[in-house]
């Protein structure tokens, strides 16, 4: 088990996402290392962790959704649906807040003039880095779904190999996780200070759960549905049904 990729993991099992959460161990930009590997940076106990993995695993009546038996076409209609739906809409929620925060608290809390700054980068880069997926890369694996169910060939997108775009995507969703461990990191884990008004408080867990849905959001395309994608265009060649 230490061996397995952390992303791998996840994938089969979501229940296990809040225990890498709880040790501060990045399971979506980062889900390619090893356990083992993880734990090692993080400076925490292992056999700890499996410990809580296999808890994690056990508990609760309801398995988790498992998002690797789901169709890739429906896949790609519930990531835009439900996370891409979810940051446009939380964006224009959160952005007001931020700015009135900056106005009545950023002298005291300069910290909060590079938080809002940080995510106004980052709605602003997600906002590209969706239109991308919706315009480029989902209509071309649901358009691999229908070959592949039909038997009908298709043409090479215009992109060349499906792992041109999602090199592209897993790159933009790195710098992400790493402009949010920033924000995390500034406002000390989305604590609100003792003279945190509750616009403070609001502001602080509606950028907290951003970060959550953000999480689960690049999971599901670094983990599940890029190298399914993958594997999907590797059937089609094997079978002629992509035309150069």
């Amino acid at each position: 088990m230490e061996n397995r990729a952390i992303g791998e993991v996840v994938a089969e099992d979501y229940r296990t996402a809040t225990v890498f959460k709880s040790y501060n161990i990045d399971f979506c930009c980062q889900g390619g290392r090893s356990i083992a590997e993880a734990c090692e940076k993080k400076g925490v106990s292992i056999w700890e962790l499996l410990k809580d993995l296999e808890k994690a695993q056990s508990e609760g009546l309801d398995p988790a959704v498992d998002f690797k038996t789901w169709p890739l076409d429906v896949l790609v209609n519930y990531i835009e649906q439900r996370h891409h739906k979810y940051v446009e809409k939380r964006s224009i929620e959160i952005k007001p807040f931020l700015d009135k925060l900056c106005r009545v608290h950023g002298e005291r809390h300069p910290e909060l003039l590079e938080i809002n700054g940080l995510f106004s980068t980052a709605i602003s880069a997600l906002s590209q880095h969706m239109k991308k997926e919706e315009l480029v890369l989902f209509p071309y694996v649901r358009k691999m779904v229908k070959s592949e169910m039909s038997g009908e060939p298709i043409k090479m997108a215009s992109f060349g190999e499906v792992h041109n775009p999602i090199g592209m995507m897993v790159y933009e969703h790195d710098a992400e996780g790493e402009r949010f461990r920033e924000i995390s990191r500034l406002s000390n884990n989305y604590q609100c200070p003792p003279d945190g008004c509750n616009t403070y408080q609001v502001t602080f867990a509606l950028l907290k759960e951003f970060e959550d849905d953000l999480h689960l959001h690049i999971h599901l395309e670094n983990n599940i549905l890029f190298p399914a994608a993958k594997q999907l265009e590797d059937r089609l060649k094997s079978q002629g049904l992509i035309e150069a």
